[in-house]
């Protein structure tokens, strides 16, 4: 099989191996979609209910410990019993248990590494925890019964062997470094580590989910693979509430997460997500085509493999959001991780399963969609990429570091998107000149995007480290350009072009994917080693970002209200205030009988005092002066970090896409489905900077702002903080009371919003009292 290239026949792919053509398919993919439905449209239906405040979240917890407490237990119980050993292929079990492990391993390791010690032990309990522990249960099984029921039933009972690998087995390690991370921080509390194993043996024993388990397999063997009549119908009717429930229960736990996710926790959360539902498949997957060599079926063992790479896709379980809020640790990453991770494994799982059923198509036919695919979003990434160096050169950006290397990227991306859209009409000429030369601009700028953002992320943290870059910038320009030079140059020396090829990626055979492969290495390597330096010497990532942002007015959401502001600070610097805000059209007395004063349910950062009614034109005025001081000094240290980490996470993949060749003979389906996500992730480089980089805020965002007038009203708040305020003084005990409070507030008369267009609601939208009550 030649990968996709144009001389393919696919004849090597034996129906055996990995096809659905023939008279018995692996799965049933006409049941996928209705069980994707089903599970999500009852989530949907959980969220909305959490959402309007039908469920509070008070009442939520008691649904949540019927689910975990009896009917999850009950459907354990039940299956462990009727478990059928004699069927179980030990491989697959064994191989899940080693991806488990390796993935636990590797987050543990790395986290233990990047992050400071007041935090280290935590982190590295619940991220492990988060990207090992799947929802099996609520949505696995169903997914499974939909796709193997009528092909593999026996698979559905790997479901249930799989669970308690994470359950009792690396749970209990994860939640041993969370109570080593409480006792330091309970600095007068000594307890000894024998303390700490005790605490942990008695959590897991207490866990009744572990505890059902342990009594179902006892039971297994008791009674003789039967549930006995008398108890049947009780263990059925709790169990079989599990599922509905389960799913209604998540989509209430998912309603207010995604407003904890903040520019701090995004860069553990990407990762997280990555080991996830990217590492853990491929692993998964790995591991049964090692280990379950010997199965003399071909078809199973294909079938197995790709079993496996749909289980790991399954998303993280919400009871690892029990898990943080009951160390109270890390609690905003994992319920945020939970939320996205779940939606995310929606479309991987039916592309991956679509992908498995429908059968082989001719390479040809193959090359050429991919090679559309390439095409077009290259020619949409084209723009972006344009935009984002327009911005660069005009707030003049580009000379100044490490936005300099940053232009060098886009650059790089440009001539990606230039190399494929000249690949596309030169590939179907005989003009091998041509193509040699459309191929060097293609593979030199997309081996440079490879190295580009490892190089970023090094001056980023050389920067961080002596707030001036000792080394010449030049140096590493030439590194950024060189190396991609010299891997073209050695590739065209000792490459042999394939004959009759479309595929880019394959145009020079083994050869290109060798090469490819060690420049991908080099980039991983520079970019993960630098953002972990870059970590560690920032304490964390939070850490850094609030330095960054001290120097930058990056939040776009912090600027709710943009008009010319000038602040009145306290009577000491009075004077300086009035002096300084002469400048714009607002004088120091229509700043004194203009002050907002704001009523506001909080006594933090939500007070605004002393506002200009008027926008500030002058050149002299405070805003001015420091929009222009951010706009020379600006470094954007935490947007850089963000695009270094989705760009190193696009490599990993195409390292695995890869050595996935490289080092299996059939590479089957599933690899198509990552060529196809490597081409999005390549040519579509330029939606990630313009995401990041192209509304530039001083440039675009400010001024778009300005002109739509907005203003600031006296004596308002804000709908969030009210329900933040009604839940801190007791009026409520979560956040669903709040809201219904709230909304009797404004159903009585005592507050209004501001246009009278909205009712009360957990929002950024402002309300004000009534003139009667203000006035009483």
């Amino acid at each position: 099989m030649e990968r996709l290239s144009g001389n393919a026949t696919m004849s090597d792919l034996k129906p055996g191996d990995d096809s659905s053509s023939g008279p018995n398919p692996a799965m049933s993919i006409d049941k996928l979609f209705p069980a994707l439905l089903e599970c999500f449209g009852i989530i949907l239906c959980g969220y909305a209910a959490g959402r309007t405040s039908i469920i509070t979240s008070t009442q939520a917890k008691g649904l949540g410990n019927f689910v975990s407490k009896f009917a999850l237990p009950a459907l354990l119980f039940k299956n462990m019993v009727l478990l059928d050993f004699g069927n179980v292929i030990w491989s697959f079990l064994w191989s899940v248990l080693v991806a488990k492990v390796t993935v636990f391993f590797i987050v543990c390791v790395l986290t233990l590494l990047v992050t400071h010690k007041d935090t280290r032990f935590s982190k590295a309990g619940l991220f492990s925890i988060f990207a090992t522990q799947s929802n099996d249960f609520a949505l696995g099984y169903p997914i499974v019964e939909a796709l193997y029921k009528n092909t593999h039933p026996d698979y559905l009972q790997y479901i249930y062997l799989v669970a308690p690998i994470s359950l009792m087995v690396l749970n209990p390690i994860g939640f041993a470094f969370c109570e080593v991370q409480k006792r330091q921080a309970e600095q007068g509390q000594q307890q000894s580590k024998l303390h700490v194993v005790g605490v942990v043996v008695l959590q897991v024993l207490r866990n009744p989910i572990v505890f059902m388990v342990v009594i179902g397999i006892a039971s297994h063997f008791l009674l003789g693979q039967k549930i006995p009549p008398f108890m049947e119908e009780f263990v059925d009717g709790l169990a079989n509430s599990f599922g509905g429930a389960a799913l209604f229960y998540l989509g209430l736990t998912m309603v207010g997460q995604l407003k904890k996710l903040t520019k701090s926790t995004l860069v553990a959360l990407i990762l997280l997500i990555t080991a996830k539902l990217l590492v853990m498949p491929l692993i998964c997957r790995g591991m049964v085509e090692i280990l379950d060599n010997g199965n003399i079926s071909s078809l199973n063992h294909t079938s197995l493999s790709n079993y496996a790479f749909l289980y790991g896709v399954f998303p993280t379980a919400p009871s690892v959001a029990i898990y943080a809020a009951h160390y109270n640790m890390e609690l905003q990453v994992v319920t945020s991780g939970m939320v996205i991770g779940t939606f995310l494994s929606a479309p991987i799982m039916y592309v991956s399963a679509w992908l498995l059923t429908i059968p082989w198509m001719d390479s040809k036919l193959l090359a050429s969609a991919l090679q559309n695919v390439s095409f077009n979003i290259s020619i949409v990434s084209l723009f972006a990429l344009v935009w984002c160096v327009a911005v660069s050169i005009m707030s003049k950006k580009y000379c100044r570091l490490p936005h300099m290397l940053a232009v060098n990227l886009f650059v790089a991306q440009l001539g990606v998107c230039i190399g494929m859209i000249a690949w596309n009409f030169v590939v179907v000429k005989d003009n091998f000149i041509g193509q040699i030369l459309t191929f060097t601009l293609l593979y030199g700028s997309l081996y440079s995007t490879y190295i580009w953002p490892g190089l970023i992320a090094l001056s980023l943290f050389l920067i961080k480290r002596d707030e001036e870059l000792n080394v010449q910038p030049g140096f590493i320009i030439i590194a950024g350009w060189g190396m991609p030079v010299l891997a073209m140059s050695i590739l065209l020396l000792v490459g042999k072009k394939m004959p009759d090829t479309i595929d880019s990626a394959f145009f020079f055979g083994t050869a290109q994917l060798v090469c490819t492969s060690v420049v991908l290495s080099v980039g991983i390597a520079v970019a993960g080693i630098s953002l972990a330096l870059l970590s560690r010497g920032a304490h964390d990532y939070q850490t850094l970002e609030q330095e960054t942002l001290n120097g930058t007015t990056e939040d776009l959401g912090a600027d709710n209200i943009i008009q010319a502001r000038c602040t009145i600070e306290p009577p000491s610097i009075e004077d300086d205030f009035r002096r300084n805000c002469q400048g714009c059209e607002c004088n120091s007395a229509s700043v004194q009988s203009n002050v907002v004063k704001r009523s506001s349910v909080k006594n933090t950062s939500s007070v605004q005092s002393g506002e200009c009614e008027s926008f500030c034109d002058s050149s002299h005025c405070l805003l001015v002066e420091e929009e222009q001081k951010l706009q020379t000094t600006e470094r954007q240290i935490a947007r850089h970090v963000l695009l270094c980490l989705l760009l190193t996470v696009s490599l990993l993949a195409n390292l695995s896409s890869c050595l996935w060749w490289l080092f299996s003979n059939i590479p089957g389906r599933l690899y198509l489905e990552l060529q196809f996500f490597c081409a999005v992730v390549n040519f579509g480089q330029g939606f990630i900077s313009f995401g990041i980089f192209g509304l530039d805020k001083n440039l675009i965002i400010l001024p778009f702002k300005k002109r739509c007038g907005q203003r600031s009203i006296a004596e308002t708040f804000l709908g969030n903080e009210m329900v933040l305020w009604l839940q801190t003084v007791g009026l409520a005990s979560d956040q669903g009371e709040a809201l219904l409070y709230g909304s009797r507030l404004l159903e009585g008369g005592v507050i209004h919003h501001i246009t009278h267009n909205y009712g009360f609601l957990d929002d950024t939208l402002h309300y004000r009292f009534t003139e009667n009550m203000t006035n009483n």
